[in-house]
């Protein structure tokens, strides 16, 4: 017997459930203070971290940032993340055995991109629906249209004393390719590229291992599964007999001023076909002064036999392909204070991998036969061919060091005021206006970061 409560009580519930958390969180800081002295004694850490903020949009009245996700939600505040780990850190050299693991929670509005969706709706290549992933797809808050929860990670880590030491990840994980992350704490600004969001994947499921082989050169690699997009963002409970690899390796001048990353990931689509899906990227980090980083960042993807439906294709069956260019560029300006710039260029060659608004797509589901999504009306998403363009300056700012509160807790406050200007043409089709009717839009906005 199934208990269906309306939807405005599962609201007020996702919103209690979400309130109780931060301000319990914030109110036990002592305490938290107190366990991670008792876990640390025995190599344990607790921690966490709570993001969220506001983003102005003029010109969009219809609640969503057009394809920008993450920072989706127009002109009212989003907590993004509250998440939660434990872990066991092992050692990453040395001659002895170590085990370990980490497992996160997260809720908030960034869930539904952070959780195992890799296995979408219906097969990319037949369309054919298919039967989504148990792991945290379900878990809470559908009626929100925004909150709900996420189990990015889950995993046994493992130091072998192998050489000069070889470390096994082994269960659910975040990507180790690409330069911007889910996690809020790592990265400079509030939103992110498309070329995280669309181009590459944000978790796998299977074994990672990393080897460091001297002083400059790191190699890792491993098998992926549970993934109906060639190994990307995989659950437990299906498509385990889909096999895809991950490998890829990163040099580190002698001065740790320069570094040098190059991953990819290589499989079928799923377990019913035999077409591919593969990307690669690289990330070049080069320190240009003691306080200036630069990072140059590539992206190339395809997948193979892929039906499309969009306002260029219409049930066309055709290989599609993704690629951007970015540059970032930081620099403290003081030891509080720290300013960043963005650019960005990413082609949706064939209109296949960056939806607007994402969030709707993202939910959308096969229940009793009709699709529906529980974030907004199936029929708003738009997409097609196109190059997205994008521009964000920001800064970040330790405000509690910079005022002079001591508490431990607040002085890891960071607020981050973001600029951010996209632009969208449409490739080798009609015009595209997925911004609120519109080729562009600004984005004015401010979070706040506190981890703890």
């Amino acid at each position: 017997m199934s208990i269906k409560i309306k939807s405005k009580a599962k609201l007020l519930i996702a919103i209690i459930f979400g309130s109780v958390l931060f301000y319990s969180t914030i109110s036990t800081a002592s305490y938290i203070n107190k366990l991670q002295n008792f876990f640390q004694s025995r190599n344990v850490e607790f921690g966490g971290w709570i993001n969220g903020g506001v983003t102005i949009n003029p010109s969009q009245s219809g609640g969503y940032n057009g394809p920008v996700i993450f920072a989706d939600q127009a002109n009212h505040f989003q907590l993004n993340q509250l998440n939660l780990f434990v872990r066991r850190s092992v050692i990453s050299e040395g001659n002895i055995w170590d085990i370990g693991g980490r497992f996160d929670f997260m809720f908030g509005t960034d869930a539904i991109y952070t959780q195992a969706f890799g296995v979408p709706p219906f097969d990319v290549n037949s369309g054919e629906p298919l039967k989504r992933s148990n792991w945290d797809l379900d878990l809470c808050c559908n009626s929100s249209r925004t909150y709900g929860i996420a189990l990015p990670q889950a995993y046994l880590e493992l130091h072998a004393p192998v050489g000069n030491g070889l470390n096994i990840k082994f269960g659910h994980f975040y990507t180790p390719t690409g330069f911007e992350t889910v996690p809020a704490p790592d990265n400079f600004f509030y939103t992110r590229a498309y070329t995280l969001n669309v181009g590459e994947p944000f978790t796998h499921t299977g074994m990672l291992f990393n080897y460091t082989l001297n002083q400059n050169w790191l190699l890792l690699g491993g098998p992926i599964t549970g993934s109906a997009t060639g190994g990307w963002d995989a659950g437990w409970d299906k498509q385990l007999g889909n096999w895809a690899g991950l490998a890829g390796f990163t040099w580190s001048s002698d001065n740790r001023e320069t570094t040098f990353h190059f991953s990819g990931t290589y499989g079928n689509v799923s377990t019913r076909s035999d077409e591919t899906w593969a990307f690669y990227n690289v990330v070049l980090q080069q320190k240009i002064a003691p306080r200036t980083l630069l990072v140059l960042h590539h992206v190339y993807g395809e997948a193979s036999g892929i039906l499309l439906n969009n306002l260029k294709y219409s049930s066309v069956i055709k290989n599609a392909r993704w690629i951007s260019a970015l540059v970032h560029l930081y620099h403290d300006l003081t030891n509080n204070l720290a300013i960043g710039f963005r650019a960005e260029w990413f082609r949706d060659e064939d209109g296949f991998r960056n939806p607007s608004p994402f969030r709707i797509a993202a939910a959308t589901n096969v229940v009793n036969g009709l699709v529906t999504s529980y974030a907004g009306d199936l029929n708003s998403i738009t997409i097609t061919p196109a190059d997205y363009y994008d521009i964000t300056l920001g800064l970040n700012w330790k405000a509690a060091r910079s005022l002079g509160i001591k508490s431990k807790l607040w002085r890891k406050l960071i607020v981050r005021p973001n600029i951010r200007y996209d632009r969208v043409d449409a490739y080798h089709t009609s015009a595209y206006r997925p911004f609120a009717n519109h080729k562009d839009q600004i984005l004015f906005s401010l979070d706040f970061l506190l981890s703890f």
